[in-house]
């Protein structure tokens, strides 16, 4: 894999150029840059990602690949942050009165049997309450450059990965890897190890929405891709509680209609450059 395709950390940058309205506690830790944002009492941390060069999708030796994973370049030419989970529950309800998960043992756990729409409802919602944060769903781009965290394995804790790591479907492996438990349900979230970057739970737990309509990928190289302007299914990513280990690879793709509520899905917040 030619090195120029594996980014690496930046320096810090000033506060000023990064700052976000209604966000507090600009942060560098050993994962880079955070900020936070509280809102009825309940906090979301969101971490720094910089412009960057990665090859998305997998390899054709790539142990159980998906037929829809087309390697291939993507340049993303803007930094953004990212939430470091999926959206919990707790933070949901500080903008949404009513919990639709299946899940509810705790607050923390991510919030799911959640639409597409419901997504952008909710998000509608924050940006409304806090004009100028401009939250949003990432783009499958940034979602994938985000687990990948600077690697090109199956996964961004490498080759393989464990029930230790991820929650799956433990009964399931990777690739002739070692049977796990089967947790039955999602965990909450930072529960798990966090990737090179401070992001937490990007494989498995919860399918997470993108923003982008669903549509095969490119051969050529893209900058910034967002999709196609229409579609029928939006994109989902990253595996779930419920699901054989395969599904929770960096470059596993997914896809349903933005109006169905699975119970293992949910989402995480971007905000930044669209």
């Amino acid at each position: 894999m030619p090195p120029d395709f594996i980014l690496t950390r930046q320096p810090a940058p000033s506060t000023d150029p990064f700052r976000v309205p209604w966000t507090s506690d600009f942060v560098e830790d050993e994962y880079g840059i955070s900020i936070s944002l509280e809102v009825a009492k309940v906090r979301q941390v969101f971490r720094w990602l910089p412009p960057g060069r990665f090859l998305m999708g997998s390899p054709v030796d790539e142990p159980e690949r998906g037929s829809v994973e087309t390697l291939h370049e993507v340049t993303l030419s803007h930094g953004f942050w990212l939430a470091d989970t999926a959206c919990t529950q707790a933070f949901w309800m500080s903008v949404w009165p009513v919990n639709p998960s299946h899940f509810q043992d705790d607050v923390q756990n991510p919030v799911e049997n959640v639409a597409w729409h419901d997504a952008q409802r909710f998000i509608a919602e924050l940006n409304r309450r806090l004009p100028g944060l401009d939250s949003r769903l990432p783009s499958e781009a940034e979602w994938e450059y985000a687990c990948r965290a600077g690697t090109q394995t199956p996964f961004s804790f490498g080759q393989q990965i464990t029930t230790e790591q991820v929650n799956y479907h433990g009964a399931y492996p990777y690739a002739g890897g070692e049977k796990g438990s089967h947790r039955q349900g999602t965990v909450p979230a930072a529960s798990l190890p966090a990737n090179a970057w401070g992001l937490h739970e990007m494989h498995g737990n919860v399918w997470e929405w993108c923003a982008d309509w669903y549509a095969d990928y490119p051969s050529a190289a893209q900058t910034d891709p967002r999709g196609p302007t229409f579609g029928k299914m939006r994109v989902l990513r990253g595996g779930t509680w419920s699901d054989p280990a395969r599904y929770a690879r960096s470059a596993t793709r997914s896809r349903i209609e933005p109006v169905y509520r699975p119970l293992s899905t949910g989402f995480r917040l971007a905000l930044g450059y669209r």
